[in-house]
């Protein structure tokens, strides 16, 4: 930044701090959110994934380990994606081998996703993601870290009531 003509805001000092960019919870969690996936790339290129596909991943390994056959419209909801944005992903993960697509015989407008053989078998490398992040992160302690998700997740369950 250079230095410019310095121009009062007619706000107060409460005021001021209220529009602060590092006093905004929405930029903490936007800018935490970005730098958290980067230092997931590294990892990910081991399993040939982006962040979004490893999301798309571990909601059906999970489904798998429990059993459950997700339509396309649950996981768009369970990963708060709209299907503009999970289409592309799903088409791109089934090009790779790792799930299929299938339509419901009882109602041709559901779509089921499936995972494959390669796609299970992909979970054995997976551990490896969460345990290099760990890694990664020396300063922030892990009690820390799962207060923060715990946390986190209280408040996605309270915006999206």
């Amino acid at each position: 930044m250079t230095n410019t003509k310095k121009t009062s805001l007619p706000l107060s000092d409460g005021e001021k701090a209220l529009i602060s960019i590092d006093n905004q919870v929405c930029f903490q969690l936007y800018t935490a959110s970005r730098l958290m996936t980067k230092q997931y790339q590294p990892a990910l290129k081991a399993l040939d994934l982006t962040y979004p596909q490893y999301l798309v991943m571990l909601v059906l390994w999970e489904a798998a380990d429990s059993g459950l056959k997700l339509t396309v419209s649950a996981l768009g909801t369970r990963l708060f994606l709209d299907s503009g944005t999970l289409t592309p992903l799903i088409k791109r993960l089934e090009s790779k081998g790792l799930l299929d697509k299938a339509r419901d015989p009882n109602d041709e407008r559901q779509v089921f996703v499936e995972i494959t053989e390669k796609g299970l078998a992909l979970s054995a490398k997976a551990p490896a993601v969460p345990q290099a992040l760990m890694c990664d992160i020396k300063k922030t302690s892990i009690d820390t870290l799962i207060e923060l998700r715990d946390q986190l997740k209280l408040l996605v369950e309270e915006l999206t009531q």
